[in-house]
């Protein structure tokens, strides 16, 4: 009896051991890639013309997932600044985009989860509407949450691998925020009101690939389509990302940004403002890094 019962410890000793000596299963994958860029032009004396101008431009994403079992948690963190300073004019800035992104996912079959998804963007500093007379001041348009999107869904994510998802959500909210309500009208809200709300459709399909060596190509695109007013005009944001590696700490950057929004209405007349397509490219080359 005794020598079974130092089997039986001795055994247990050596599970115990070679279990501690297991790493735990890593659940957690991290990592992001960020840019830096600067152009600069000097003149002196330059018979064919110019202006002096200088600009730098700053890019970051970031990443983290969850896997465990049947469970999925993917975060994602997009930031990007840019400025740039023409002749005599003053600072302006290029680019200015914050975005915040969680999606939590339970698998329902081979590659489909049952998904709840949140996504916040906003931007950090003034824009303005420059003004070609000196005499007339430029005129703010932007600001930190003016405006601001919250969109919450819930539905199903398809997810076949690591580089493509599709998700669809017919129970889809959104929230514009507008932190001064001098822009309320600018931004599809009624005048006087911080806040508006809709309720909807909502797809998010996203995409990322090494299209060659050193060249990464990803894309993402946004519809929500709003049940209660005109569900037939669909809010559309799609973004491009090309990056080209050079070596280790330089790389080229191409992305683009294509806004569609039916409650954004443009013009100079009061009285004839219409929705408009928006777009916006960045080009950079410059420092890079990968973690």
């Amino acid at each position: 009896m005794k020598k079974t019962i130092y089997a039986i410890a001795i055994l247990a000793t050596m599970a115990l051991s070679l279990n501690a000596q297991e790493e735990p299963a890593k659940t957690w994958k991290t990592g992001g890639a960020g840019s830096l860029a600067f152009s600069q032009v000097s003149l002196s004396n330059w018979a064919a013309g110019g202006e002096n101008s200088i600009s730098g431009n700053l890019m970051l994403n970031l990443f983290a997932n969850y896997k465990k079992g049947n469970s999925t948690w993917d975060n994602t963190l997009g930031f990007g600044y840019g400025t740039m300073k023409q002749g005599d004019q003053g600072w302006r800035k290029t680019d200015d985009k914050i975005e915040l992104a969680s999606k939590y996912g339970r698998n329902a079959s081979k590659n489909w989860y049952y998904s709840a998804l949140a996504n916040f963007k906003t931007q950090m500093t003034t824009g303005y509407k420059y003004s070609n007379d000196p005499d007339v001041p430029n005129e703010e348009i932007s600001n930190f949450m003016v405006p601001a999107y919250l969109n919450l869904a819930l539905g199903m994510d398809y997810k076949p691998n690591d580089n493509f998802s599709m998700f669809i959500s017919p129970l889809s909210g959104k929230v514009t925020f507008v932190n001064d309500t001098l822009f309320s009208t600018t931004y599809g809200l009624d005048a006087g009101e911080k806040i508006r709300t809709e309720f909807g459709a909502y797809m998010k399909i996203a995409y990322k690939k090494d299209i060659m060596e050193n060249v990464n190509f990803s894309t993402k695109i946004d519809l929500f389509s709003n049940y209660l007013d005109k569900p037939q005009n669909l809010d559309v944001n799609w973004e491009v990302l090309i990056t080209m590696k050079i070596n280790k700490y330089l790389s080229a950057n191409l992305s683009t940004t294509l806004i569609y929004d039916n409650d954004i209405l443009f013009g100079d007349d009061p009285t004839k403002l219409s929705p408009e397509i928006q777009f916006k490219e960045v080009l950079g080359i410059g420092l890079s890094y990968n973690f």
